[in-house]
């Protein structure tokens, strides 16, 4: 009985001094909190996630808000006050999105972006400086990385669906480096993280100048938001940064705590300055409540009333692209190709930045057989945010004009979605790909029979019927080898056939199967 347990603890031990190493080689310092933590991913994947998911997931997520540049900067400036006191150097950024859902994300490296919709809740710059903040110590502790340390340990693997956004019909087919940051900034914190971001922030404001009570009452906000149920929410910021009254008490004892180190100093509340810097913003509010509606109307299937809402949007700020496209896209899936063209054309001459007018109108070309100019904007619209439908048409268009090799490249691409997209995908890749790499999908195995007959059993192991495979068998005797070719037609998917060579062993000795060789030479579907 004792021995029986002694593989047992060995193992134990054994796993304990694994990990054991693991924490030594793979321990580094919080640059916010200064305690040791266990991390699998170096500061350069860290940092080199963020840098190249970061235009991608802007374009996910309405591409950037163009029409008030001193909003941005506004947002910005505020953002560099926070991020010059944080405790890790980094390249930050600070974006607004054209988007009307409540959201903020921060990817890694101090790639910060905050949604407009977000911004017509707050109510003064301090509150501005908390949210950002918070995000900022998300980066600055690296905090995504701790999620994927915990993910890999667990063997959870990042989320890679797409980020949901409303009323667009290709978002659901984000591939790539754009997919993989859509995982990051769509995983729920931890409890762990998010106290830290809610407590580190608070300490940031205070260095950046800000009055510390703002944080309170921005997590007060949520809490009272979320309570209401109000659209968007759940699915946005609460989603990843779950508020609770238990946040808001939190928040108020570090306020507390830290009185002493700020009262009576004249901190920055800065109300009336948000306002002016919002001004454009909450001017503009009816015609961005309009094209939501619309949106709304799209995503439940009420293309007139869409229509009409995005119509009433256009007149209230024909200068908006956002709104063109939509349009645009709704002309397209009533068959009106001629004015979805124009609609894609008014939003390309207002922002020529924005992956979704191109795809929509490469897709609009393709439905007027003009598929030599759609090219052109597909490959525009998959370079600024690669999506599955998007590789998918430039596979077959590829495909017609010859180029194998790159219609390859995109099915391969394409065949990342889920659904009967990335099923179709895969099917077109495995078309092209055979005659080039047969060996790939068909096997072959030479055996003898009792009279030393050679044959060649064939086996079709793709997803597709195949129409011709020509293999070749060989059979070396003292060192003399004797080749034939065999072919067979007509293989349906995970079938095989036998193929009698004339080929035979000698029959008076005995022979093994290092003296059979069989390869596929050829494969056709």
């Amino acid at each position: 009985m004792h021995d029986d347990g002694k593989p047992w603890r060995f193992l134990a031990r054994a796993a304990s001094l694994l990990f054991a190493l693991l924490w030594v080689t793979a321990c580094v310092t919080n640059p916010v909190t200064g305690k040791k933590e266990f991390s699998l991913v170096s500061e350069s994947e860290e940092l080199s996630m963020g840098r190249e998911s970061y235009a991608p997931l802007q374009q996910l997520d309405g591409g950037l808000f163009r029409l008030d540049p001193q909003l941005s900067a506004y947002v910005s400036e505020v953002g560099h006050r926070i991020a010059a006191v944080s405790d890790r150097p980094l390249d930050y950024e600070f974006v607004v999105l054209n988007n009307g859902e409540p959201n903020a994300w921060a990817l890694p490296g101090g790639k910060i972006a905050v949604n407009r919709g977000l911004l017509y809740e707050l109510d003064s710059e301090a509150e501005l400086a908390a949210l950002l903040g918070h995000e900022v110590v998300h980066a600055a502790a690296r905090h995504t990385a701790r999620r994927q340390t915990r993910g890999q340990l667990l063997g959870i693997a990042v989320a890679l669906g797409a980020h949901a956004a409303q009323g667009h019909e290709h978002q659901d087919s984000i591939i790539g480096i754009a997919s993989i940051g859509a995982g990051l900034i769509n995983q729920r914190y931890g409890r762990k993280a998010e106290s830290e971001a809610d407590h580190y922030g608070i300490l940031y404001m205070l260095r950046a100048g800000y009055a510390p009570q703002a944080a309170v009452g921005l997590q007060e906000a949520f809490v009272r938001l979320s309570q209401g149920r109000k659209r968007g929410w759940l699915e946005g910021l609460f989603a990843s940064h779950p508020p609770s009254e238990q946040r808001v008490q939190d928040n108020q004892a570090t306020v507390n705590d830290l009185a002493a180190s700020w009262q009576g100093k004249g901190l920055r509340v800065g109300r009336e300055r948000y306002r002016q810097a919002t001004a454009y913003l909450d001017k503009t509010r009816p015609a961005y409540d309009a094209f939501e509606e619309a949106e709304r109307a799209y995503a439940e299937e009420r293309p007139h009333l869409a229509m009409r809402r995005v119509d009433e949007a256009i007149r209230a700020l024909p200068e908006e692209a956002r709104f063109h496209g939509l349009k645009g896209h709704l002309l397209y899936l009533a068959e009106r190709g001629g004015e979805a063209l124009d609609s894609y054309g008014k939003a390309l001459a207002l922002d020529d930045s924005y992956y979704e007018y191109y795809l929509g109108r490469g897709f609009t070309m393709l439905a007027l057989d003009r598929g030599a100019k759609a090219r052109g904007d597909l490959e525009r619209s998959y370079e600024l945010l690669p999506t599955a439908s998007a590789a998918s048409e430039l596979g077959k268009l590829a495909e017609q004009a010859g180029e194998r090799q790159t219609a390859k490249r995109y099915f391969a691409a394409a065949a990342e979605a889920s659904g009967e997209l990335g099923t179709e995908a895969r099917e077109a890749f495995v078309r092209l790909d055979i005659p080039d790499n047969p060996g790939n999908y068909v096997q072959v195995e030479a055996f003898a029979d009792d009279s030393g007959r050679v044959y060649a059993r064939v086996t079709n192991s793709s997803q597709l019927p195949l129409s011709l495979i020509a293999v070749e068998v060989a059979t070396y005797i003292d060192g003399m080898a004797k080749r034939q070719e065999l072919s067979t037609t007509d293989l349906e998917p995970n079938t095989y056939e036998d193929l009698r060579s004339s080929l035979a062993l000698p029959a008076n000795r005995d022979w093994t199967q290092d003296m059979l060789h069989a390869e596929v030479t050829a494969a056709a579907p």
